[in-house]
């Protein structure tokens, strides 16, 4: 096997080498919130470009599902976790090392930095080479840690770095202090006079004594006392010194690409995994999709907004999960209903389901099959912008209009409450015209909206009804069901916008 990446099978599908920007749906969809989370704490391997780019082929992604599956083993997971972190430590060598004003002082740190560096790669290579893995990137990275573990330069450089190490922990030295005079020389087999001093005295000790230990600075740094001891040291070994100065200008360049690339990609497993371990403790599901490219028929049984649900969790409540399915010539879900039922999270939902599959990571939901789309376009409700001159009807025309440029038979599309500063006649009107171009295109998409006219335009629009609790309308159960639309959704809508609903007209009586 060769290995190149374990996030990408091939190179077509490779983060470029100009940082991406996160696609335009990722604020309407919330999915900025999700990347945030899943990447806090991480910003040293710069994991929100791997969030950016869905990938486009169903192979590229099976291959991530092969590498979360293997991870889902503790062992495993665990033994890459400790290699991670030591390369953290070693990065954290690397950067102290820098940091150091004393020569001899940077060449050890950075000593221990290549020992740390030597001893993960030994660690890993053996944890991986006993594990139960069927994983394609893993048992490809498995193999080249394998032949980068016995390679002959490698080995040079672990057996080098050990007894350099070794040599230096050898080093013994005595200190005379005559004040205002120090005299370094090499320990010669002298008596620990500390312990005959503390027996001849251990007669005259009465109660506890005052404790005289002092703490030394924890802070890498040498004062000039010590800068002076370590160069007298380094007269009495110069091999031993001159050694570790070569060892210095030889291995600048020790460490492997590949490795360096495997240690920060193999994080996106490991956020992402770690992220949502936190949902599956308060009892929510998780499921490896089903993605087609072939057909449309989609489908998800008790997915949820993850982005929602990490609010919810932190107030230690759970989101309210739905389910939606798309057969046959069903293209379109036309979502409706009372205000603040959930619609507006039913469509985040949809639009994060997709997405996250393009990314081959586990969803939410207990199961899933969903389409591998080539763009995701929305268009969500925005404040009216003094920058482009543009009233908000015009602002809604202009950006459906661009929407439908880019749109392809393989796109998905999700909007919501679009025309809601015009009259209902001519949100009808518009909103026809949009939905026949949408057909055409026989693309996906969910449309959230007040007008029930769009759920029955043809075999291709579904119509989905936000629910409310039977003897109490006024309590939303924040489930979405595939039903006909039952016409109340705009009449409250139109009696709220115009203050004509009946609290609204006794508070205005009243007063």
């Amino acid at each position: 096997m060769t290995f190149r990446s374990i996030l990408f099978d091939g190179t077509a599908d490779r983060v470029p080498d100009v940082r991406p920007a996160a696609p335009d749906c990722f604020i309407d969809l919330n999915l900025d919130q999700i990347v945030a989370a899943i990447t806090a704490g991480r910003d040293e391997y710069n994991l929100k470009p791997f969030f950016y780019i869905p990938l486009h082929d169903i192979d590229a992604i099976a291959y991530r599902h092969e590498v979360m599956r293997a991870l889902e083993n503790v062992h495993l997971f665990d033994s890459i976790k400790t290699f991670a972190q030591s390369m953290q430590t070693m990065r954290q060598h690397l950067v102290q090392s820098g940091k150091l004003r004393n020569r001899r002082q940077k060449e050890r740190w950075f000593l221990d930095a290549v020992q740390i560096y030597c001893d993960a790669v030994t660690c890993l290579a053996q944890d991986l080479s006993v594990a139960e893995c069927t994983s394609r990137g893993l048992l490809a990275f498995r193999e080249y840690l394998a032949r980068y573990a016995a390679s002959e330069r490698f080995g040079a450089l672990f057996k080098q770095t050990k007894e350099l190490a070794a040599d230096l922990a050898s080093i013994n030295y005595c200190i005379l202090i005559n004040s205002p005079h120090l005299q370094v020389r090499k320990y010669a087999s002298e008596s620990d006079y500390s312990a005959e001093v503390g027996a001849t005295f251990e007669r005259f000790k009465q109660g506890d004594a005052k404790d005289y230990k002092f703490n030394f600075s924890l802070s890498p740094d040498m004062n000039h006392i010590e800068e002076k001891v370590l160069d007298l040291v380094t007269r009495l070994y110069p091999d031993i010194f001159s050694t570790l100065e070569v060892f210095g200008t030889e291995h600048r360049d020790y460490l492997d690409s590949t490795i360096v690339t495997f240690d920060r990609e193999i994080q996106f497993y490991i956020a992402y995994l770690e992220r949502i371990a936190l949902f599956k403790t308060a009892g929510l599901e998780f499921c490896y999709p089903h993605v087609v490219q072939a057909c449309k028929e989609v489908y998800s049984h008790q997915g949820f907004d993850l982005a929602l649900a990490g609010k919810l969790i932190s107030e230690r409540a759970v989101p309210v999960c739905n389910d939606f399915h798309l057969r046959d010539r069903e293209r379109i879900i036309v979502v409706s209903g009372p205000n603040q039922g959930g619609k507006t999270t039913f469509a985040r939902s949809f639009g994060q389901l997709h997405y996250l599959a393009s990314l081959g990571c586990p969803i939410p939901g207990r199961e899933a099959q969903l389409f591998l789309f080539d763009e995701l376009l929305t268009h969500f409700e925005r404040e009216e912008s003094i920058s482009n001159l543009r009233g908000k009807l015009q602002d809604d025309l202009v950006r459906v209009h661009q929407i439908l440029e880019r749109a392809t038979p393989d796109s998905i599309i999700i909007m919501n409450e679009i025309f809601t500063s015009t009259t209902l006649r001519d949100a009808i009107v518009l909103s026809k015209r949009i939905a026949t171009k949408v057909m055409e295109l026989d693309l996906l998409c969910v449309w959230v909206t007040f007008l029930d006219e769009l759920a029955c335009l043809g075999e291709q629009t579904v119509s989905m009804v936000s629910t409310v609790v039977p003897d109490n309308p006024a309590l939303r159960t924040y489930k979405i069901v595939r039903r006909p639309a039952d016409g109340l959704s705009y009449a409250m809508s139109i009696a709220e916008k115009y203050r004509l609903t009946y609290d609204m007209i006794k508070q205005r009586v009243g007063s």
